[in-house]
């Protein structure tokens, strides 16, 4: 949460001249209500459905970059279509996460003592994240542009 994935993304998908694409937006654009929204009235275990749902839709659909919500790893089916694409895991500390998003926007998940949820939440994905990323880049002290040319750089990939 809050590591710059669709900033990244985007940056990349321009870099690289392709499409960018975030399941995140997807979901919102489908369901007309905010992922918050869809947390609080229908609770977590529907929108991980909807989730899963559309990173299927968009790994079949799409041919660019692609940014994927930060529980989108926790459904094995997704982890296992994630394994044929190159999958970049971008990381960063609490302390990080702090200052970029002061842990206090509309993020279901951290609604109680967000620091610790935060922890928690990385704990137990941290692992999972690596399992289906071909490389990590931290994000911790570096500006969009360089987490884009960092990730462009670990993929041995070139800009357009």
């Amino acid at each position: 949460m809050g590591v710059g994935k669709t900033t990244v993304g985007a940056l990349l998908a321009e870099r690289l001249g392709v499409p960018h694409r975030d399941t995140d937006a997807d979901i919102v654009a489908a369901q007309g209500r905010e992922i918050a929204d869809i947390f609080v009235d229908d609770g977590e275990e529907h929108f991980r459905e909807l989730e899963r749902e559309a990173v299927s839709a968009a790994v079949a659909e799409h041919t660019g970059v692609l940014a994927l919500g930060g529980g989108a790893i926790l459904d094995a089916s997704t982890r296992e279509l994630l394994s044929a694409h190159p999958v970049v895991y971008l990381s960063m500390d609490v302390e990080e996460a702090v200052k970029r998003t002061g842990l206090n926007q509309a993020r279901p998940l951290l609604a109680v003592n967000p620091r610790k949820q935060w922890r928690e939440l990385m704990e137990a994905r941290r692992t999972l994240y690596t399992e289906v990323a071909r490389v990590v880049v931290a994000t911790d002290g570096r500006t969009p542009e360089e987490v884009a040319q960092a990730v462009l750089d670990a993929l041995e990939l070139k800009d357009a």
